[in-house]
């Protein structure tokens, strides 16, 4: 067998659990050493948007306390992307929302599973330029901290683990390796 090729066999599948943002599934399987066994897997019924906000060398961080962790946490803005909403819609609204600001110039900046051997969230992260302050609209569940600080004191916190959320660790990562690739160039 290529290593490219699926090594499971799926026997069957069973639904265990369902809200209106994941669902979670049980399947019996045969695993690639040929033994018996079962996975579960959480499907994410939404995609995962992040935002960095930028301004000068200044990055704009929203903080919020993270109920599965039972801990606050920094992180960018971030939400999730129904089906039938195009993901720079739905980090433009997140931008809106979460900071009040809005955004002048947008571009994708990558993508990636957040966690993908149990789970297939799908995530997608924009930059913003060109702020225009405006009225911060947290959803019910949230009370939303916002700071502005230094990229390279953004960078520092993925560093030291003081910010963990792993959207916000790769967004701030890959536009700092964007930049240092731009300044080479340059």
């Amino acid at each position: 067998m290529r290593r490219e090729e699926n090594p499971w066999r799926t026997l069957d599948s069973k639904r265990v659990y369902e809200n209106p943002w994941i669902s979670v599934r049980e399947d019996r399987v045969i695993r690639p050493d040929g033994e018996p066994g079962i996975y579960g897997v959480v499907h994410y019924k939404n995609k995962a948007v992040g935002v960095l906000p930028v301004e000068d060398d200044h990055v704009y961080l929203v903080g919020q306390y993270r109920y599965p962790l039972e801990r606050y946490s920094w992180e960018i803005p971030e939400g999730g992307c129904p089906e039938d909403e195009e993901p720079l819609c739905a980090a433009q609204r997140e931008l809106r929302e979460e900071t009040g600001l809005e955004a002048r110039s947008w571009r994708m900046l990558g993508e990636a599973y957040l966690s993908n051997s149990v789970a297939d969230e799908h995530a997608v992260w924009f930059i913003a330029t060109g702020l225009v302050p405006g009225e911060q609209r947290p959803e019910g569940t949230e009370v939303i901290g916002v700071r502005r600080l230094p990229l390279r004191e953004a960078l520092a916190m993925t560093m030291d683990g003081r910010i963990t959320d792993a959207l916000s660790v790769l967004a701030l990562t890959t536009y700092a390796l964007d930049q240092s690739r731009g300044e080479d160039a340059g």
